[in-house]
């Protein structure tokens, strides 16, 4: 029992940096929403400056200058070393602020969170040129002696450590709490807007916020070195566990955060002990597993996304343009191909079999995260699952080529649906976290682990042979054969094929629909948990047989080609290159470590030990100020040159009275509420609420701000948990998730109109057309559709090129498409002028004349009034009137409601919300 309590004292130590740097977290996070991947390597970073401001010297990081600048003849003490490092640490947050993360302030969590890790990889690469990769040794700062308690030695500095670390937690979190300053935080980061309105700047106090990040993260560097020798890899992916602690504060709260870094340290402690005093258990990464596993609890258990900051962010992984003509493009690839292998030989041709084996694991991640928007930092991962599986089954199992490359490939794909299980209900940085952590784990736990990697040289691989023909790689002076390079061209064009038509197929277009928005989506009639799924399934896949082509062309399966470290340097280059196209894919092998380009620059121009170091800073530059990537000028380009002979589209605001059609009879009972309730904690949003549509009709949801119309659409639709139950067409819709709703019969739009600005006019109709083919219904003719609606001039256009009466246009079009029996509309008249509602409100009757029972919640009075048949007029969350226009113009309680007078019904003219009606009222 005395060993397992000192080991778990033990594991004080790295419990305390896993604490300090999730404080770190939480610090930056709060102030500026960014999830700091890099705060590992900026703790690196400042224990290295300690370590030599120790020896008198300062360390220069720029590379070309020289390595150190010599301070004092004699080594400084603990004290101006400490200080001068943690003042450089303060420096150094205010300089990665204003250089980087202030540009992004408005930007997606997600994009801010690529530059962290362009930050990080920058720093890393940086620190292993300066000071190379052999440990450093610091001489111990807090007190070597051993108090011995009941029998079990503890160490006294892991217990100073991890004392320092809560005393320092206690002094951030009354920063925090009592003062001025920590005040000026919390304001910022619930909501921007309020703490510009009331005099602060948002920037200033970001800035500030950084710097005593990265001081917080620098005492953890330097109090760990003695502990701990200093090497770049382990403590940049210390950042891992420190992710984990900060998702148990939520990234806001200070003290279950460092109590989660303590915990999950001393547990590692002790389950190194079992590691090294039981047989079965695995010779290695077992700590990293208990880090996957928090994580995993974390994001199932309490769903965790990320706390949402009062900013105004805009979402972008850049466009998915989609493939028109595959055939040139593939003639001219297929033929780049073949001249660059045939026209070589030696390293050259090796480095352009590296550059295709690159791009297929690039398309993989253009899939997954591109496509679908799920941040994926384990592709690389999933190919070195891969190639470990192909080296059991072909020397082991005896399974022939081709199919222990499917067989291997099938397997990643087993491991990355498994992956993608827990972020059914995530997107995103939480998505990024987990998968970041599921590389670690496996590295550590199979790749690393010497039980089951098949030995210090790696796991060998048989070449592959096919009807006797041989078309391995070769050695000696056939190294690199030709055949095993046209090998690695057949499968990337199948595969960049494979990506291309998934672009442009209806599963394609789900996908980016579920990148773009996820509520939209499912509103569509799209299952978006099974959509994730399958790109998870399908970038996996992808992405093992590119690891399993790396097994082939290496003999050998090892650790060092798939590491969780190279694996983010894979994404980094993914995205730089372009991550949401299929172009990006292929560029990014072109432009990876081992690529041709890589090559080229390393023999010729001599940059290869500076090329990871500028791919890490073109990715912060990218995410700055082209998010598209490289590919994307192009793309630009390819799109004005096709649109510029069309010039803009404005609506056609003139009406066929041919056109109007009369209003049809009503019929039965569509759509029903009955007694619908719902509550956001003590407070009443919906109350009791009940009416009925018939065929045939135009019903208006009218009532004041804040009465519950869109919550009430929300609750219809299933966007919302509510008590009562939803009848459509005689079908109870009761505990149906949203896109199964839609599925009914019952479409929805959105007051934000939410469409997917990836995608054409076209492909966001399309996208609608799920639910009406989950019904088995043909597709609507949407050429029918986009002429009822005005949309054949735009139809191919990017939706994001329209005006905001074609946007409307165009999110009513998605949600015809799906043939619904009963279509709610949220707002479609905002942001449009009173010329364009009126419109607005013919094409609605054509809508309804096409046989659509329509639900509509507009703020436009003089639209709902002249359109609907019959209107429900909501307050505070209740019934309070049901009728046609005429006797809701009259009603004393909905002039009540909305003007706040008593007067008597004939002197008022409900014809909008307005004062000036209300001083009418009133005269």
């Amino acid at each position: 029992m005395s060993d397992h309590l000192a080991f778990l004292i033990l594991g004080l130590g790295a419990g305390a940096v896993f604490a300090a740097l999730g404080m770190s977290l939480v610090v930056t996070f709060r102030s500026s929403g960014v999830v700091n991947f890099a705060t590992g390597a900026l703790a690196l970073y400042i224990a290295y400056t300690f370590a030599f401001l120790r020896k008198g010297e300062l360390l220069v990081p720029i590379p070309g200058f020289p390595q150190t600048i010599t301070l004092s003849s004699q080594p400084l003490t603990f004290v101006s070393a400490a200080a001068i490092s943690l003042v450089i640490a303060a420096a150094v947050g205010l300089i990665l602020y204003l250089l980087v993360f202030r540009w992004l302030r408005t930007s997606s969590p997600v994009a801010k969170a690529v530059a962290s890790i362009g930050v990080m990889l920058v720093v890393q690469l940086v620190l292993a040129m300066r000071v190379g990769t052999s440990p450093v040794s610091v001489e111990p700062i807090l007190s070597q002696e051993i108090y011995t308690v009941s029998g079990v030695r503890i160490p006294a500095d892991r217990v100073w450590f991890a004392l320092i670390i809560i005393v320092l937690a206690l002094a951030l979190g009354a920063l925090i709490k009592y003062t001025r300053f920590g005040l000026a935080t919390r304001a910022v980061a619930e909501t921007e807007r309020g703490a510009i309105v009331s005099g602060l700047s948002p920037n200033r106090v970001a800035a500030i916020n950084w710097a005593l990040s990265v001081v917080v993260a620098g005492v953890s560097g330097i109090l760990i070195a003695p502990i701990v020798p200093l090497v770049p890899l382990s403590y940049t992916l210390f950042i891992v566990p420190a992710l984990a602690a900060a998702m148990v504060g939520g990234f806001t709260k200070v003290g279950p955060t460092v109590a989660a870094g303590l915990i999950i340290g001393m547990v590692q402690g002790e389950l190194i002990y079992l590691q090294n005093t039981i047989d079965w258990f695995p010779a290695g990464g077992v700590a990293e597993l208990t880090t996957l596993v928090l994580i995993l609890v974390l994001l199932v258990v309490r769903r965790n996304q990320l706390p949402q900051r009062g900013t105004l962010s805009s979402l972008s992984l850049g466009r998915a343009p989609r493939p028109r003509n595959l055939v040139t493009p593939t003639i001219i690839a297929v033929t780049i191909g073949l001249v660059a292998l045939f026209a070589t030989s030696g390293g050259t041709r090796g480095a352009v079999i590296t550059t295709i084996v690159l791009a297929i694991i690039g398309l993989s991640q253009v899939v997954v995260t591109g496509f679908a928007g799920q941040v994926s930092l384990a592709q690389l991962t999933l190919a070195g699952t891969s190639a470990f599986v192909v080296s059991r089954l072909t020397t082991v199992l005896g399974v022939p080529f081709p199919f222990a490359p499917i067989l291997a490939a099938l397997v990643a794909t087993v491991i990355g649906v498994v992956i993608g299980l827990p972020a059914l209900r995530l997107r995103g940085l939480p998505v990024a976290v987990l998968t970041l952590a599921m590389a670690v784990t496996l590295e550590a736990f199979w790749f690393r682990n010497t039980d089951f990697n098949g030995g210090a040289a790696g796991a060998p691989v048989e070449n592959p042979t096919m009807f006797g023909l041989d078309f391995g790689i070769g050695s000696g002076d056939s190294y690199p054969r030709i055949t095993f390079g046209i090998l690695c061209l057949v499968v990337a064009v199948f595969v960049g094929l494979g990506v291309a038509f998934l672009r442009r197929s209806r599963l394609g277009a789900s996908m980016l629909a579920v990148r773009a928005n996820e509520r939209s989506a499912a509103a569509s009639g799209i299952a978006v948990n099974r959509v994730k799924i399958i790109a998870f399934a399908i970038g996996s896949f992808i992405a093992g047989l590119g690891g399993a082509l790396m097994a082939y062309q290496q003999n050998v399966a090892s650790a060092a080609s798939y590491s969780a470290l190279a694996g983010i340097a894979l994404f980094a280059t993914a995205y730089l290159a372009g991550i949401s196209s299929i172009g990006g894919g292929v560029l990014s092998g072109v432009i990876g470590v081992g690529g041709i380009l890589y090559f080229a620059l390393d023999k010729w121009v001599n940059l290869g030990d500076y090329f990871a170091v500028i791919t890490g800073v073109l990715l912060i530059v990218s995410v700055i100020v082209n998010p598209d990537g490289i590919v994307g000028p192009v793309h630009a380009l390819i799109t004005r040159i096709r649109h510029r002979p069309n010039g803009s589209v404005d609506l056609d605001l003139s009406v066929d009275p041919t056109s109007i059609s009369e209003a049809p009879a009503l019929g039965t009972e569509v759509l029903s509420a009955e007694a619908v309730g719902m509550r956001y904690g003590g407070v009443i949003a919906l109350e009791d609420v009940s009416f009925s549509v018939r065929s045939g009709e135009i019903l208006g949801l009218i009532g004041p701000n804040g009465a519950g119309k869109t919550t009430l659409i929300d609750a219809l639709s299933g966007f919302a948990n509510s008590t009562g139950s939803v009848v459509l067409d005689g079908e109870r819709l009761d505990g149906l998730a949203p896109h199964e709703r839609s599925r009914r019969g019952l479409g929805r739009t959105f007051q934000g109109i939410e469409l997917y600005d990836d995608l054409t006019v076209r492909e966001n109709v399309l996208v609608g057309t799920e639910a009406a083919k989950h019904r088995g219904e043909d597709d609507p003719d949407l050429e029918r559709l986009f002429e009822i609606l005005h949309l054949t001039p735009v139809a191919d256009r990017m939706v994001a090129e329209l005006s905001q009466g074609q946007r409307q246009l165009v999110s009513i079009a998605r949600a015809l498409a799906g043939r619904p029996k009963a279509l709610m509309l949220d707002e479609p008249a905002a942001g449009l002028d009173s010329s364009e509602s009126m419109w607005l409100g013919q094409r609605l009757r054509a809508v309804r004349g096409a046989g659509t029972t329509v639900v509509m919640v507009d703020h436009d009075m003089g639209l709902v009034l002249d359109l609907c048949d019959r209107i429900v007029v909501l307050d505070l969350g209740r019934v309070i009137a049901i009728g046609t226009p005429d006797e809701i113009k009259q009603n004393p309680e909905v002039i009540r409601a909305y003007l706040g007078s008593s007067a008597p019904p004939e002197e008022a003219a409900l014809e909008e919300p307005a004062l000036a009606q209300a001083q009418e009222v009133t005269a």
